[in-house]
C-alpha cells in the first residue's frame, strides 16, 4: 500500500480553505443574527448615533425604519454589492464587523441623502466605533 504524499502547497491549501469557510460561516451567522434582530439592532443604532452626536436627525421612527431595511436586506445581498459598498472604508480597522463596515459606508454616503437627516458628523473612524459598538455583539468568540 502507497504513502499518499502530501505536499506543503496541498497543506497550505487545506489551511487556506479552512479560515475561508471559517469566515464564510462567521459572516453568514453575523448576517442572519442582524436580520432576526433588525427592529432592536436599528433602534439602539439609531440612539447611539445620536448619543454620540454622530447623526443629527429630524425624525427618529423613519432613520430607525431605513436602519432596519438595510439590516434586513444585508443577509440578502449579493457578496459583490457588499464589497463594492465597503471598499472605500474597508482599511479602516485590521478585522471588521462586515455589518458595521457595511453600515458605516451606508452612513457615509447614502444617508446624508436622506431627507430626516440634517447632518452626519465625525471622521470614517469614529463613525465605525459607534457604529461597531451596537453590532460587536454579534461576532462569536
Amino acid at each position: 500500500m502507497a504513502k499518499a504524499h502530501i505536499s506543503a502547497t496541498n497543506a497550505t491549501d487545506k489551511t487556506i480553505r479552512a479560515i475561508d469557510k471559517k469566515r464564510e460561516r462567521e459572516r453568514n451567522f453575523i448576517l442572519n443574527k442582524a436580520r432576526e434582530n433588525a427592529e432592536e439592532f436599528a433602534a439602539r443604532l439609531t440612539q447611539r448615533l445620536i448619543d454620540r452626536e454622530i447623526i443629527e436627525i429630524n425624525s427618529v421612527q423613519k432613520v430607525r425604519d431605513v436602519f432596519t431595511g438595510q439590516l434586513k436586506n444585508l443577509a440578502n445581498m449579493d457578496e459583490f454589492d457588499i464589497q463594492m459598498k465597503v471598499a472605500p472604508v474597508r482599511t479602516l480597522v485590521p478585522d471588521p464587523n462586515i455589518v458595521s463596515l457595511y453600515l458605516t459606508a451606508y452612513v457615509i454616503e447614502d444617508l446624508i441623502e436622506n431627507r430626516a437627516i440634517e447632518d452626519v458628523f465625525g471622521e470614517d473612524l469614529d463613525i465605525y466605533r459607534a457604529i461597531d459598538s451596537v453590532f460587536k455583539v454579534l461576532r462569536p468568540q
